[in-house]
């Protein structure tokens, strides 16, 4: 069955496998960018960050498209850091391969998997493997209502419309103490309330706006599970950020990155170029965590304080950020920023 979650503070790290850039200027190959994002993982394993959680992509910007093979490598280098997908994107692949995937990665870390749940920022992956977009609502009802009942870890008879009838099917390997579960939720309000209705956790992706705004959600979730007699686990979010020694340098380096990220993305979706202004918008009041340590710390906590949330993760690789301000982003992150956060939580908490 699927493991509770503890109400202790929870920090992380995200990343799609960006394609870096190396000291000379070049792009890493993908091959790189993959060992890149295993050495960065073990980096914040010895600085004690909670988690690496990695997103699955189907797009020529990101390395990572099988998550969960990332993760099994870098079980075997680790020790205490939880290997989580940020998110699998369940619409498009199969429930059932799903859990058998995890549960061997679980086997293997020693109970460290945790996998995210998501219909998908990015749509790539429906065409790719066979699915139709029309079927987008009914593939993630039918292929979470089936994972729900394999986290069980007992036979499954299990009847849909968008893969073959389950009788009295088992599946294996089994886990030793169950398998950590979210829901990776976008903003839709019919999200929160499903991931409710089956007491999954929920991780908020807040990647743009005043994060103030979803509020509601987080209350709209503790509603909804003491509605369906479900327990209401603390919520967590994740959102992009650039950590340098000062906030004039991050600012500096980090805009041009960032700019080229969302204008890829916004070609495809209709949205206008980012401005200098609009960027500047997203570090002074939005969800872009851009600074160093000290502004960084301060701007999480804050949101982390106001959401009411018990979990941070951080998108730290947001574009072709250079490889080697990546490891000293982590280095800060792990350093500086997590045990700040913590003693301003602390504060704020008295």
């Amino acid at each position: 069955m699927a493991k509770k979650v503890d109400n202790q503070y929870f920090f992380g790290l995200d990343s799609f496998g960006d394609l870096a850039t190396k000291d000379n200027g070049e792009l890493t190959t993908y091959a790189e960018a993959l060992r890149l994002v295993v050495d960065e993982a073990i980096l914040a394993d010895t600085l004690g960050v909670d988690s690496i959680a990695l997103g699955e992509h189907h797009r020529e910007e990101y390395a990572i498209s099988s998550p969960e093979m990332v993760l099994a490598g870098i079980a075997t280098k680790t020790t205490n850091i939880k290997l989580a997908s940020g998110v699998t994107v369940l619409s498009s692949d199969d429930p059932v391969r799903v859990f058998e995937r995890f549960a061997t990665l679980d086997g293997i870390s020693n109970g460290r998997a945790q996998v995210i749940l998501g219909r998908g920022s990015f749509t790539e992956s429906f065409p790719l493997f066979g699915y139709d977009m029309q079927d987008y609502e009914l593939l993630f009802e039918e292929k979470i209502e089936l994972f729900h009942k394999l986290l069980k870890e007992k036979p499954v008879t299990w009847e849909g419309k968008t893969r073959a009838a389950l009788d009295n099917a088992d599946v294996f390997p089994k886990t030793e103490n169950g398998l950590h579960t979210y829901v990776g939720v976008g903003g839709s309000p019919n999200s929160i309330v499903r991931a409710a209705a089956y007491g999954f956790p929920v991780v908020l992706a807040i990647i743009g706006g005043n994060p103030d705004r979803f509020k509601p959600y987080v209350e709209l979730y503790q509603r909804a599970a003491k509605e369906f007699g479900n327990e209401a686990h603390p919520v967590g979010m994740h959102s992009p950020g650039y950590i340098a020694d000062t906030d004039e340098q991050a600012v500096e380096e980090a805009f041009p990155l960032f700019k080229e990220a969302m204008d890829k993305v916004g070609k495809t979706r209709g949205w206008q170029p980012m401005t200098k202004q609009h960027f500047m918008n997203e570090v002074k009041f939005g969800s872009m965590y851009i600074g160093s340590s000290e502004t960084v710390a301060k701007k999480i906590a804050r949101s982390m304080s106001r959401l009411g949330v018990n979990r941070f993760d951080l998108v730290y690789g947001f574009g072709p950020v250079k490889a080697s301000a990546r490891r000293h982003m982590i280095e800060l992150y792990g350093k500086e920023v997590i045990p700040r956060v913590r003693e301003l939580l602390t504060e704020d908490a008295k």
